[in-house]
């Protein structure tokens, strides 16, 4: 049996659903899309979104010879035969390539191609789930213009399931009754995901009759399942949606913070923000709240020893602590930039009042002679140098302008102005 994705499948950029970014009036993809001369190109996005759709209108505008090739299961001989084909003969136009999935193409493999892209007998198009940058080597992303599919908005894709009830209920010879909440309701389910949209529409439809047709909310939470929540723990999305979550933090929204918690869990990833909480609290509030590590920490623990669903709660204890509590990055910016000079190879001769003298001969080798023992002066402090020669005078900690490490400047500003 077709798929109902296949049989509405759009003929024409017209059609198309989403991507306005890339395939509006005047944008250079529907230009490219629209004229005679195609470039190697890469189109990134997640699944159902048209990169597939789209390669196919080009290519039926194209004069070339089409290939079609899926990387999860061709090898380097389909490649051969493609590479074989080349000549003026039987594709006098040289070659299209439509490769999808090029993410599991080895680099031996993506190689076999680079003689023929780069001398213009194929002109590839290739999709990729996965972030181009990371997964397809330099040598064929420099010749290619990458474009990034976006998850199509849940509202573009109401006219889409109209249509595809329309042909469902020609097919089926009955009218489906569904109300404008439940075409919303199947729409925002589906996670930005055509094909799944269509499939959805497709599993409900074979629970109707002509006695029973309408679409109930029930039949859509059971067709749509968890599709709402586009997330894949190995993807990029996974690393998108914990970026999200920590700038959201460190920006003082947790509202945004709880959504992209709560898409975490809806996921079943439990370990992730668990990780990420624990390094915002060091991170991003540091030192304006230190005691945020160990509050975050407990209810970390907590969730552990919980499990979900019930780890949902101390952790969003722990989201609107770290969200609502002020800001430092000191720590971190310290340690940075003391790791830069370190990686430089600046800092290696300690003083040698700061060596070890804790053992016979110490003395003789001048090391710990001259060190001065804070504890014997007043408030515990005396003016003397710690850093390496090289170093002398630099400063890698600068208070932040919050209101405890405030009170730490003027307290030590005090303190030192008495020696």
């Amino acid at each position: 049996m077709r798929p109902l994705s296949d049989i509405l499948r759009p003929k024409s950029i017209d059609e198309m659903v989403g991507q306005r970014h890339l395939l509006g009036e005047g944008k250079l993809l529907r230009a490219i899309a629209e004229g005679g001369e195609i470039p190697n190109m890469i189109f990134y996005g997640p699944s159902g979104v048209g990169k597939t759709t789209l390669a196919r209108i080009i290519s039926d505008r194209s004069d070339r010879k089409l290939y079609r090739l899926n990387a999860t299961t061709a090898s380097i001989s389909d490649i051969k035969e493609i590479i074989n084909d080349i000549n003026p003969f039987s594709a006098p136009n040289g070659i299209l390539l439509y490769l999808d999935e090029i993410q599991y193409f080895n680099k031996k493999q993506q190689q076999s191609l680079l003689e023929f892209i780069e001398n213009g007998s194929i002109t590839l198009i290739a999709s990729t789930t996965e972030n181009p940058y990371f997964y397809v080597y330099n040598a064929i992303l420099s010749r290619c213009t990458v474009f990034e599919f976006k998850p199509v908005a849940a509202l573009e894709m109401i006219p889409f399931i109209k249509r595809s009830i329309a042909y469902l209920e020609e097919q089926r010879g009955f009218s489906i009754q569904c109300s404008e909440e439940g075409l919303k309701k199947i729409a925002y389910g589906c996670g930005g995901d055509v094909r799944k949209c269509c499939n959805c529409i497709e599993v409900i439809s074979l629970a109707l009759t002509k006695s029973n047709s309408e679409i109930t909310d029930e039949m859509i939470r059971e067709a749509s399942q968890r599709s709402g929540n586009h997330y894949d723990k190995d993807g990029d999305y996974h690393y998108d949606i914990l970026s999200a979550f920590q700038k959201s933090i460190r920006g003082s929204d947790p509202d945004a913070a709880l959504l992209y918690l709560a898409r975490l869990l809806e996921a079943g990833n439990l370990i992730a923000p668990c990780r990420r909480l624990m390094v915002i609290a060091a991170e991003d509030i540091g030192l304006a709240y230190p005691q945020a590590v160990s509050i975050v920490k407990s209810c970390v623990d907590c969730a552990q020893a919980l499990g979900l669903p019930e780890a949902r709660i101390p952790l969003a204890e722990a989201v609107i602590l770290l969200a609502t509590a002020p800001k430092s990055n000191s720590a971190i910016m310290a340690i940075d930039s003391a790791l830069e000079d370190v990686r430089s190879g600046k800092g290696q001769v300690i003083p040698p009042d700061l060596q070890d003298s804790h053992y016979g001969g110490a003395e003789k080798l001048g090391h710990g002679r001259g060190y001065l023992y804070p504890h014997s002066f007043p408030n515990h402090y005396v003016k003397q140098n710690y850093l390496p020669a090289d170093l002398a005078g630099k400063r890698y900690y600068e208070f932040g302008d919050n209101k405890l490490e405030h009170a730490s400047k003027e307290y030590w500003a005090k303190i030192k102005e008495e020696k």
